[in-house]
Order: C-alpha cells, then structure tokens, then sequence
C-alpha cells in the first residue's frame, strides 16, 4: 500500500489560555498543503519494521509513524505486523507536521489492512495518544482546531491557492516555543472569526492582512533571520506571510504564479529546503 502524507500551514494560531497542566489552549486554523512524504507499507506475520531514506530521522519508538504502529498493533491486540518505508520530503522540526502526518497516515494504512470498520472518529481518538497534530492529520484539509488542539472542525475549503515555503538550515522545538511564551503579554489576538469568514468567502485579500501567529512573538525574537525571510518574502510579491506552527518556516500566499516562481527562484538561491506548492 503507497500512501501519501501532506504537510500542514498554520493560518492562523491563537493561544487563548494555559490548562492546569500546563498545556496551552488553542484555536488555530490549519491548512494541508500539497508537500507530502511517501510512505509504503506492507503487511508482514509480525513485529515493526520502519525504514527511512534520511539518515537522520530515528526509525524506532522515537519515530511517530512507529509509534503509531505500535500503538494500532497494541490497542487492537494485532496477530500480525508491519513493514513501513518513508520517503521524506517534508522538513523535520519546521512547523509542518511532517511526524505528525507520517503517523496519521500509518494509522489509516493500518486501519485498511487490519481493522477496515474503524471510524475516522475512533482513529482520531487512537491520534490524540500520540499527538495533537496526529488528530487534524487523520482527514486533513481545511479545519479549525481547539482546546489542545484536539477539537477538530471541518470548516470551508481554502484550496488551490499557491504558497512557497522557506525553512532556514535549523529547527525550532515546540515544547521550547511553548514554554518561552508569556500569555499574559499577549497584546493583540488573531480575529478567527474575521479570517473563518475570508476562508469562506475565498477572500486571499483579507485572509493575508489578517493572518496571525501568536508564537512569532517568542520565534522571530529568537531568530532574526525569519523576519528577513518574512520581510524578502513580501517584496517578491506575496500577498501574505506567516510563520507555520512553532516554525521556523515561513510560508508565503501568493495569488500570482509567476511572482510565486520568482520567489522561489531568489530564496532557493539562499536555502536549501524552498518549496513551492497549493493547498489542498
């Protein structure tokens, strides 16, 4: 079985509160996006066996697409095993969920080999063990997403619209993007309900004006670098540029396919890991 697991983009990223175990509340707008890994699965008699063509990316429990495996396997008491090839093309510790979407889409892959009457509810429920993005991964596409991020809304299509991606040589970690967040000097809030509204009305004008990440506050004081890449971004002629996630990639929103290329052209020039792609 050949699978395909899309990235994601934050369009929005709101942090409301804080819980009492010190998880932050969110209301966050995400968008899957057409960058994806490739994943082969194969059924085998037993056990996990992860393979990856980056060297880097742990192929053991530390893997989200093993744990997932792992996971399925344990929960619904599996006779049989799992044999797990990814191909990786989205960036690691970038803010695109690529972990997030590898797992996601073990868990589908599994659920057709070996369970094919689960929901997409129950593998929601199943996600959320190993992670909030693992929760919006399962359907993709268009969602508002709430509480820890758990909370998954199906809203309105925002695809076919064109963005390049940047993501400088390093990686930012949530946890750390998280905990060096002050809620309480939040002075302004993304307005979700102006930018649902430019979702709906596929309105690229005012969902750019009005597109907002509260952890830019924390991530670009860190790393300066990403408000040149946001500031180059938008002389080349984007109509809008945000951070993803925790980051540290910065996504442009373009509504012209050649300014889009042209910014590819000049930041692929500086970075090694430029995007250019649609949502879907």
């Amino acid at each position: 079985m050949l699978v395909k697991a899309y990235a994601k983009v934050n369009l929005s990223l709101d942090i409301i509160g804080k819980r009492d175990d010190n998880y932050h509340i969110l209301r966050t707008i995400i968008q899957a996006i057409d960058l994806y890994d490739v994943i082969i699965i194969n059924k085998v008699s037993k056990g996990i066996y992860l393979y990856c063509d980056k060297n880097y990316i742990p192929c053991d429990i530390r893997n989200l697409a093993y744990k997932a495996a792992d996971l399925f396997i344990n929960t619904y008491n599996i006779s049989g095993g799992i044999r797990i090839n990814i191909k990786k093309n989205i960036p690691v510790s970038a803010g695109l969920a690529g972990g997030s979407a590898d797992a996601a889409a073990v868990l589908r892959a599994m659920r057709d080999i070996y369970k094919p009457h689960l929901s997409n509810k129950e593998l929601e429920k199943l996600a959320l063990k190993i992670g909030t993005d693992v929760v919006y991964c399962i359907n993709g596409g268009t969602a508002l997403c709430e509480g820890i991020g758990e909370k998954v809304t199906r809203i309105t299509s925002f695809k076919n619209h064109i963005l390049v991606l940047v993501k400088p040589p390093f990686g930012v970690s949530s946890k750390e993007a998280y905990s060096n967040l002050d809620i309480n000097k939040i002075n302004k809030h993304p307005d979700t309900k102006l930018i649902l509204k430019a979702i709906d009305e596929d309105n690229i004008l005012i969902l750019s004006k009005n597109m907002k990440n509260i952890l830019e506050n924390v991530v670009l004081k860190k790393h300066f670098i990403l408000k040149q890449i946001k500031r180059e971004t938008m002389i080349l002629g984007a109509v809008g540029c945000l951070m993803s996630g925790s980051g540290p990639t910065i996504f442009g929103l373009f509504d012209d396919m050649l300014k889009a290329q042209n910014c590819y052209d000049k930041m692929k020039d500086k970075y090694k890991e430029v995007f250019i792609t649609r949502t879907i």
